[in-house]
């Protein structure tokens, strides 16, 4: 992201940056080829429809492409300093589930479920708090449970540190 916002984050400025410049700016973020298409398509929104400004509430974001439920909430935030839901990408559904905060299947479950228990006041953390978390320590593949601060609390890590619990297999290579 900084990359892109020393190049320039203004509508017109992405507009006029050629696609293999934007991926270069955007790389490594995962889907980036997707995501270059849809900064540009949503860039030439923004400027017909809104006058280069971002829209300011969650039904009007999640109508531009690639954006939906998770972005939605973190932008209303991050751009307009209004806390309207959780922002929930995979680690955030993972490990809320790991936690037995929740039992679901999908990260718009979680986002319900975690708003239905939270207190407002704490949802602008959860997002930062649980991404971070999720890269370093609370993996998918291979989570850290034996070196977690969190493993005597953890049910999955318990379970994990016995040998019991499962997670995503790695993908051999051939």
């Amino acid at each position: 992201m900084k990359r892109l916002i020393d190049h320039g984050c203004t509508v017109e400025n992405i507009l006029g940056t050629a696609d293999e410049k934007l991926g270069e700016l955007i790389y490594p973020v995962s889907f980036w080829r997707n995501k270059v298409k849809y900064i540009k398509k949503t860039s030439d929104i923004l400027q017909k429809e809104y006058d280069c400004d971002i829209p300011d509430t969650v039904e009007k974001l999640c109508k531009l492409p690639g954006v939906g439920p998770k972005m939605a909430h973190i932008c209303m935030e991050t751009a307009w300093d209004k806390v309207t839901g959780i922002g929930v990408d995979t680690h955030v559904h993972r490990i809320s589930n790991r936690l037995r905060w929740v039992n679901t299947n999908t990260p718009e479950d979680t986002r319900k479920a975690l708003e239905d228990w939270l207190p407002q006041e704490l949802w602008s953390e959860v997002n930062l708090l649980l991404v971070g978390f999720g890269q370093q320590i609370c993996g998918a593949v291979k989570p850290q449970c034996s070196t977690c601060l969190n493993k005597e609390l953890c049910p999955f890590g318990k379970k994990y540190i016995k040998g019991e619990a499962k997670t995503k297999k790695t993908k051999s290579k051939k």
